[in-house]
C-alpha cells in the first residue's frame, strides 16, 4: 500500500525536517482572491522544485488538500496540469508521483540553458551601468550569506535572481521569454547541487559580474558558458537519488 505524504515532521538529531515531509508548522496556506486553482498548482510546483515533495514520491490528494488548506478539486485540477508539463506521473490504478527527471532530460535542458544564458551575458555586459553593476553586487552578497549560513533553498534563490537580473540587463525580451520557460525546470535540477557547487559557483558569478561591470562581453560570455556548462556537469555527478 502507498504511504501518504506525512502530515507532521520527521526530523533528525539536527532538528531539521527530513526530506519529503510536509511540516504544518512551517505551511503557507494558499491566499485569495487570486483564481484557486492556479495559486495551488502555483504552491504544488513550487514545494516540487524545492524539493519538498521530492522525485517519485506519492502524492496524496486528501494530504496535500489538507496542507494546502483547501478542497481535493483544485488539488486534482493542479495534478492533472503538473502532468501535463511534465512534473508530476499519473499513474492508472496507482496514483500520482513527482516525476523523476532522467539524464537526458537534464542534459538536453541545461545544455539549453548554457547557450541562452551565455548570450544574455554577452548583451548585459554591454548595457549595464553602474546602477546595474551595484544591484549584481547586491545580488552576490545575498548568495554568499546565504552560502555562510547553509542555507540550501536560499542558495537556490539567490542563484535564481542574480542570472534572471543579468537576463534582464540583456534588454532581449524573446530572449527573456525563452530563458524564463526554462527557469523552473533548472532550479529543479540546480537543488540537489547547490551546496556542492556553492563555493566554485559564487565565485564564477564574482567573476562574471567583473566582466559585466568592465563592459567586456567576450569575458563575460566566456565566464557565463563555462560556469553553466560546469553546472551540467555537477548535476551528473551528483549522488543518484533513491
Amino acid at each position: 500500500m502507498s504511504q501518504p505524504v506525512s502530515p507532521l515532521p520527521d526530523r533528525g538529531p539536527t532538528g531539521r525536517r527530513a526530506k519529503g515531509t510536509l511540516d504544518p508548522a512551517t505551511a503557507k496556506r494558499v491566499e485569495r482572491p487570486a483564481p484557486l486553482r492556479q495559486v495551488v498548482y502555483d504552491a504544488l510546483a513550487e514545494l516540487i522544485i524545492n524539493r519538498t515533495l521530492e522525485p517519485g514520491q506519492h502524492l496524496v490528494e486528501a494530504d496535500l488538500a489538507e496542507y494546502l488548506g483547501v478542497s481535493r478539486q483544485p488539488v486534482r485540477e493542479a495534478l492533472q496540469r503538473l502532468q501535463s508539463e511534465g512534473w508530476v506521473d499519473l499513474r492508472p490504478a496507482q496514483g500520482a508521483f513527482v516525476h523523476m527527471p532522467t539524464d537526458e532530460e537534464a542534459d538536453q535542458l541545461l545544455s539549453v540553458r548554457t547557450v541562452l544564458e551565455a548570450h544574455s551575458a554577452r548583451l548585459a555586459a554591454d548595457r549595464a551601468g553602474g546602477e546595474d553593476v551595484e544591484r549584481l553586487w547586491e545580488l552576490q552578497k545575498t548568495g554568499l550569506e546565504a552560502l555562510a549560513a547553509d542555507d540550501t533553498e536560499g542558495l537556490v534563490a539567490a542563484n535564481a535572481a542574480l542570472h534572471a537580473f543579468i537576463t534582464e540587463l540583456s534588454g532581449n525580451a524573446v530572449l527573456a521569454e525563452m530563458i524564463g520557460m526554462v527557469d523552473r525546470r533548472v532550479r529543479w535540477y540546480y537543488t540537489p547541487i547547490a551546496r556542492p557547487r556553492s563555493h566554485d559557483a559564487w565565485q564564477e558569478h564574482e567573476d562574471l559580474i567583473k566582466a559585466i561591470a568592465a563592459g567586456d562581453p567576450v569575458a563575460a560570455e566566456r565566464i557565463m558558458n563555462q560556469h553553466t556548462e560546469r553546472t551540467r556537469q555537477a548535476f551528473h555527478e551528483r549522488p543518484k537519488e533513491d
